[in-house]
């Protein structure tokens, strides 16, 4: 099937270039899954094991409080790489950052696979650890933006949701296999291997990761969009400068509706140490856990094209609205089910809480945050402002392990900041304008026109 759009001139599409919207979607969507997958075995692990193999083994709430710091620290470095990786995508090409970032998280996850114990070399390995988990947050922080931009830039005008949406499915689908990868391992292995080499092999699986990663960014064209500012000598010099002074506000958004990570947040990193670890006294079996983690994943890999196309019908807002309000009510409920040691609770919970509601928001971010700014800053507004937002949310599992530990009221806590962080993120896109309408070259401008209705379904229906 031929996979070209060749947008009308006069159309406010960028019109020099062909658009290859199945190539970019299939290659977004691969590349996210290969990174993240890198990144959430981290996240697994960190929750799992690291608590035990790399700090002292005095005090488990300790242990646990370091280890998911850790985990935090990789958020940190995830506005500096999206300042370095977004300039590199706004100047050098959305292409050339992807590949960037696969070559980057690849190499730092292998080499965590090689790290020694802390009863083998003490704090150096707590050291190092960290400093892998910075180079894995430095890459990340271009993923998404890089990715999201290169398919909303070549998808043609009225289904940009529904092709955009490909990028978390990727996303989600990465996290399936992390979980995925773990799960035979933590199930089979005793306790005692499974801690000395088998959460090792997740991580050197990330050589191959990186290979194919690598291969698939490389086949994929340059956007139109892109091809064109820089035809045209339109490329900014300082784009992050240029975003601010021309998109300050919309940042702000974007900064406030990122926070909406803390729902995964609260899900598979706290959420899993609520349910496993000692220092809690609940102690569901690490591999019950990581099934609820695949589960949810896997029901919203199979909603958000769904979603996504919703999005293109109804409106960004009102998607991420309900997703955002809906899902972080909901933490109450998964995580009493938790306390109360209730498997059955906690799978269903986590399916509606995180494998479809959340999706309101999550299927449909790539495409609103790409569309609040213009081509020429579009993956430094994007990159900075998101990581920005998710960098905040990145010590919430420290910060619950703090004011929650295994004596206090842990649901209504850790609930009640979630759904308060819903609350910022839904008033947020509610004070935003609305872009499904707009046509490409127009994003970004408060005075953008937008395409009526009944004229915007033909184009729609005919793409």
């Amino acid at each position: 099937m031929r996979d070209a759009v060749v947008e009308p001139p006069g159309s406010h599409e960028p019109s020099q270039f062909e658009k290859t919207p199945r190539k970019a979607a299939a290659s977004g969507w691969m590349g996210s899954a290969l990174e993240y997958y890198d990144f959430f075995i981290y996240a697994q692990a960190a929750a799992l094991v690291f608590p035990t193999i790399f700090f002292p083994d005095t005090d488990p709430q300790i242990g646990v409080i370091v280890s998911l710091a850790t985990f935090g620290v990789g958020y940190v470095a995830r506005p500096i790489g999206a300042f370095v990786l977004g300039h590199w995508g706004d100047t050098r090409g959305r292409k050339n950052v992807l590949v960037l970032c696969m070559l980057l998280m690849g190499v730092s996850t292998f080499l965590v696979a090689l790290l020694p114990t802390y009863q083998q070399v003490g704090l150096l390995a707590p050291a190092l650890l960290v400093v892998l988990r910075l180079v894995q947050g430095f890459a990340v922080g271009g993923e998404i933006s890089g990715a999201s931009a290169m398919i909303v830039e070549h998808a043609p005008f009225g289904r940009r949701g529904y092709y955009a949406s490909y990028t978390l499915q990727g996303v989600q689908a990465g996290q399936i296999l992390a979980a995925a990868v773990f799960l035979p391992l933590a199930s089979l292995l005793p306790d005692a291997q499974f801690e000395s080499w088998g959460w090792r092999i997740p991580f050197l699986l990330s050589a191959l990761v990186v290979l194919a990663g690598i291969v698939i960014r490389r086949r994929v064209d340059e956007t139109p969009a892109f091809q064109e500012e820089a035809v045209h000598g339109e490329v900014p010099k300082a784009p992050i400068v240029q975003a601010v002074r021309e998109s300050g506000p919309d940042m702000l958004r974007v900064i406030c509706m990122a926070l909406m990570n803390a729902v995964p947040v609260a899900t598979t990193v706290f959420g899993a140490t609520y349910a496993t670890s000692e220092a809690y006294g609940i102690e569901f079996d690490t591999a019950t856990y990581l099934w609820i983690s695949v589960v949810g994943n896997a029901v919203a890999v199979l909603l958000i094209p769904f979603v996504g196309d919703l999005s293109d019908r109804i409106g960004r807002r009102p998607c991420i609205i309900a997703g955002a309000l809906g899902s972080t009510l909901l933490s109450f409920a998964y995580l009493y089910a938790i306390s109360q040691g209730s498997v059955v609770g906690a799978f269903a919970l986590a399916i509606l809480m995180w494998g479809v509601v959340y999706q309101g928001y999550n299927a449909v971010f790539p495409a609103f945050y790409q569309e609040l700014f213009p081509t020429r800053t579009r993956v430094t507004a994007f990159a900075v402002s998101q990581n920005l937002g998710t960098m905040i949310t990145a010590f919430l599992p420290t910060l619950y392990a703090i004011v929650a530990p295994g004596d206090a009221n842990v649901p209504l806590i850790v609930g009640s900041i979630t759904f308060g962080i819903g609350v910022v993120a839904a008033t947020a896109a509610w004070s935003a304008r609305e872009t499904h309408r707009v046509h490409l070259d127009d994003l970004g401008r408060d005075d953008a026109p937008v395409v009526p209705r009944e004229e915007y379904e033909r184009i729609r229906t005919s793409a």
